[in-house]
């Protein structure tokens, strides 16, 4: 239920920038910028030491950094799927390989109902329209720590008068401070990586063994590019998928996940603004293609929500 008490009393941060409202969050040396376009994470940093890419307030998020995807993440080929028989047609939001690409929120303005020094809630609405005729809420909650650890809660619940076919992810783009990017070693917690097309849909899973995709004991980025999706998580003793990258000098950032993440879509660009390289961890509870396969799409009925968290650390 709103706080319309707290909104009422949440300060608007500047004027009306190109990504919405600036939600400022500062809690133990952390300092955190979600804004209202897409729910997005746009600033991170731990005792001035960023841990995720960042773009200016006025600029569309470069390769979606740090949006919410939801109903669904990564990629819908030719944006058509079926539902109960009948054929339906997305918007192809990629048009360069006629995917429909990273959900429905991507151009949407979230808004908060609760706000805090240290955690802010926001709130995107999914309305029925081409190709998905299903009403949605994507509640989205950010939350800093007494340590300064980040913790994102992604939710949605169906107000349609059926069921629909849901999953969500993220998109942030790690980074540890000016460390370049091609001299971090990512480690994922992978054990098989989904073959994919020159569409970027899957075609397959294979195991990583013995292959150039073996994360798990780590491996140097490097000046490759990379645009994979990982599945086969194994969890720690915690429970949660844990994925880290680490620079030379010992410091880290992490990326977990609980087990609803059962993939993790990597990304290395050599597109990211100001950057070399940049490198996203998305972490996804369906790959692509999820509403034609079937592979981790969830079915939430009327009322009913799909909840998970995820978030990032650093060790610095």
């Amino acid at each position: 239920m709103t706080d319309a008490s707290t909104v009422a009393a949440m300060p608007a941060f500047g004027g009306p920038a190109a990504t919405g409202t600036q939600y400022r969050l500062r809690r133990a040396g952390a300092e955190v910028t979600v804004t209202s376009l897409a729910g997005a994470l746009r600033h991170y940093e731990v005792d001035g030491t960023a841990l995720v890419e960042t773009y200016g307030e006025d600029e569309l998020p470069p390769s979606a950094c740090g949006i919410q995807l939801s109903p669904w993440p990564n990629r819908v080929r030719d944006g058509r799927w079926e539902l109960d028989g009948a054929a339906q047609q997305l918007d192809l939001t990629e048009p360069s390989r006629s995917n429909a690409s990273h959900g429905l929120l991507r151009n949407t303005a979230f808004h908060a109902v609760q706000f805090s020094g240290h955690r802010v809630v926001l709130r995107g609405e999914i309305h029925p329209q081409h190709g998905y005729p299903f009403r949605l809420t994507h509640q989205v909650t950010y939350e800093l720590d007494g340590d300064g650890a980040l913790s994102v809660h992604q939710q949605l619940t169906n107000h349609s008068a059926r069921s629909a076919p849901v999953a969500f992810g993220a998109h942030p783009f790690l980074r540890i401070g000016q460390v370049p990017s091609e001299e971090l070693t990512l480690t994922l917690s992978a054990g098989a990586r989904l073959e994919s097309d020159d569409r970027l849909i899957p075609t397959g899973t294979v195991a990583v063994d013995g292959t150039a995709m073996d994360f798990r004991a780590g491996r140097r980025v490097g000046t490759e590019l990379l645009d994979a999706a990982f599945t086969d998580l194994v969890p720690g003793e915690d429970g949660l998928h844990h994925h880290v990258l680490s620079a030379p000098d010992g410091r880290s950032v992490e990326l977990w996940t609980e087990p609803a993440y059962r993939y993790v879509h990597v990304f290395f660009t050599d597109r990211f603004p100001g950057r070399h390289r940049a490198v996203a961890v998305e972490p996804m509870t369906a790959p692509a293609n999820a509403l034609n396969s079937g592979e981790g799409l969830a079915w939430i009925g009327a009322g009913e929500q799909l909840a998970a968290a995820w978030g990032i650390a650093g060790r610095l």
